[in-house]
């Protein structure tokens, strides 16, 4: 009985501190360390990425290039609010930093002299269709700028391929009526050899660097995007995986039909810095909801949509082809997570 009186007093004391040890414990589902990142930060981190751009597009196409941005980023934070409150009935969350990311992405993949009704309809498009159809931030398939840009393409053909001529600083060897990529396109058509129709219409790489050239918003001034591509990598908002992936086949496999007819195809410098190659790998084929989860997954989405842009621009009927590249892998991604699957634990 003595014993038997020990062990109970035994027991209650180890209930009682075991009580007190978890009693300074919070239980909660994991994760149970916080890294420090949110929604909001990674978001506006983005959009300071973009600033750089941003700056380039209005030194060389001035009031419509604000104008435009202005209207895709208003349009697209009213068109998401009246959405979640009175359609879905949702509590609204536009200053969570997505809606401003796709209205100023659909702008950069925009000409600065479209109309600008016609960037409220693919503002509306973008976040409707592209976003709000699947269930808002998170839940959304495709890209949902190049679902509103590639809309307005298709829709308005006319004024989504007349390129203004850039001005400001940079009236000089400007390249007018069409982009670069046109103008290879039409070479090759015509029977012209590329390195000629190219040197007769101004296109040297420091143009493309620096943005001398016609095109969209965001086609202008490499130089821009990849300061932007610096700052995320630094701030660890993107991985390498996917932007080095894409530059890496397009290098690759331009090359290889640059050697086998140099008249015929350009060269691996001019697909990396002409049309929105640059502007789709660094800030739309990264994005977190519409890309692979794993770094195996990452290089092979890379790689589709690297290749893609490549077939596309050279025997496609589109002078570009980075937009359906990127949405077509878009469609391959839950594929691809399915069988990159991380490594089980025990």
């Amino acid at each position: 009985e003595k014993k038997s009186l020990n062990l109970k007093s035994y027991i209650n004391q180890l209930v009682r501190s075991k009580i007190f040890y978890m009693s300074n414990f919070t239980i909660s589902p994991s994760p149970h360390v916080h890294g420090g990142d949110s929604i909001e930060k990674n978001m506006y981190g983005v959009l300071i990425a973009l600033v750089p751009t941003f700056i380039f597009s209005v030194v060389f196409f001035g009031l419509g290039a604000i104008l435009v941005t202005l209207t895709s980023v208003v349009a697209c934070l009213v068109f998401e609010y009246v959405i979640q409150k009175y359609l879905m009935k949702q509590r609204p969350t536009i200053w969570d930093g997505s809606a401003i990311i796709t209205g100023v992405l659909l702008a950069f993949n925009l000409p600065s002299s479209l109309p600008l009704w016609i960037v409220v309809i693919g503002a509306l498009v973008a976040i409707g269709i592209g976003k709000m159809s699947f269930g808002g931030l998170g839940n959304n398939i495709f890209n949902p700028a190049l679902v509103g840009r590639v809309f307005l393409l298709i829709s308005f053909p006319v004024q989504m391929t007349s390129w203004p001529v850039p001005n400001g600083f940079a009236t000089a060897d400007a390249i007018t009526g069409a982009t670069p990529l046109a103008l290879v396109k039409e070479a090759v058509k015509n029977g012209q050899a590329v390195g000629d129709i190219l040197s007769s219409g101004g296109v040297s790489t420091g143009n493309l660097i620096l943005g001398n050239i016609g095109g969209s918003l965001g086609e202008v001034a490499a130089i821009g995007l990849l300061l932007g591509f610096a700052y995320m990598l630094i701030r660890k908002i993107i991985s390498w995986h996917i932007p080095v992936a894409i530059f890496a086949t397009v290098i690759v496999f331009s090359g290889i039909l640059n050697l086998a007819d140099p008249a015929q195809f350009a060269g691996p410098v001019f697909h990396l810095f002409t049309g929105g190659l640059m502007l789709g790998a660094i800030f739309m084929a990264t994005d977190y909801v519409t890309s692979p989860m794993t770094h195996k997954g990452m290089l092979i989405y890379g790689v589709g949509i690297g290749l893609l842009t490549v077939i596309i621009r050279v025997f496609g009927a589109y002078p570009e082809g980075m937009s359906f590249a990127i949405l077509i892998m878009n469609g391959f991604t839950p594929l691809i997570n399915r069988y990159c699957k991380p490594k089980r634990f025990a």
